[in-house]
């Protein structure tokens, strides 16, 4: 549905991603931010799926064209960990929000896993985003401190989840209610990563759920 397109960094380098388009002039647009796999079908198909509900959503790659297969749990790992998270937040991920805006009203994040808490950064550090969007990522309070979030955020959490506990994604809760910071947070009886569909830890029914509070945070937040 959607293809893979260039755009402009702030900084005027080049980027990539994949945009799937909304079929209407003037929709509200997503940028989509992917797990630590990079920038893979899965992902590719979220970004369809906004845009047949009615948004323009654009996923950069911030792996530059890496993509790691889902049994290759060490290079993930090295990849992610290879990444300049702030880098990525200020300049590709801005881009990708800069973009939208040239036909799009209103632009929000979403991301999942590790691109949950590129979503949490880009919350504090990129000033085009009207709303975000994190599922089971949440980024180091030391470069991200809930009082610092400059937009309504929705967080989406796994009660099975090693990476972001419940500890930590309670705790991180606590501090946005302290900081005063509109913030939704959910829970489900699942496993990390349950929203994708490709893996044995996808629970249809709270993937299902999630969806349509996303849908219903954005209608609220972007029109």
């Amino acid at each position: 549905m959607g293809t893979r397109i260039s755009f402009t960094r702030p900084d005027g380098q080049p980027a990539e991603g994949y945009l799937a388009s909304a079929a209407k002039a003037n929709a509200p647009g997503v940028v989509v931010i992917q797990e630590w796999w990079g920038l893979q079908d899965q992902i590719k198909g979220i970004c369809d799926r906004f845009a047949l509900a009615g948004y323009d959503a654009l996923a950069p790659d911030l792996y530059a064209g890496t993509v790691i297969p889902y049994h290759d749990i060490d290079a993930a790992f090295a990849e992610m960990n290879s990444l300049n998270f702030l880098d990525a937040t200020d300049q590709i991920v801005r881009g990708a929000a800069q973009f939208l805006l040239k036909a799009s009203p209103k632009v929000a994040i979403c991301g999942f896993c590790m691109g949950g808490a590129v979503a949490a950064l880009a919350a504090v550090r990129v000033p085009e985003l009207s709303a975000a969007i994190s599922f089971y990522g949440l980024a180091p309070e030391d470069v991200a401190k809930p009082a610092d979030v400059k937009v309504p955020m929705q967080g989406h959490f796994a009660n099975d989840d090693d990476f972001v506990t419940p500890e930590k994604a309670a705790a991180f809760e606590a501090a946005m209610q302290a900081a005063g910071k509109p913030f939704e947070a959910y829970r489900y009886d699942a496993g990390h990563a349950f929203m994708n569909e490709q893996r044995t830890v996808h629970d249809r029914h709270c993937a299902e759920e999630a969806w349509g509070r996303v849908r219903e945070f954005l209608t609220r937040h972007l029109g």
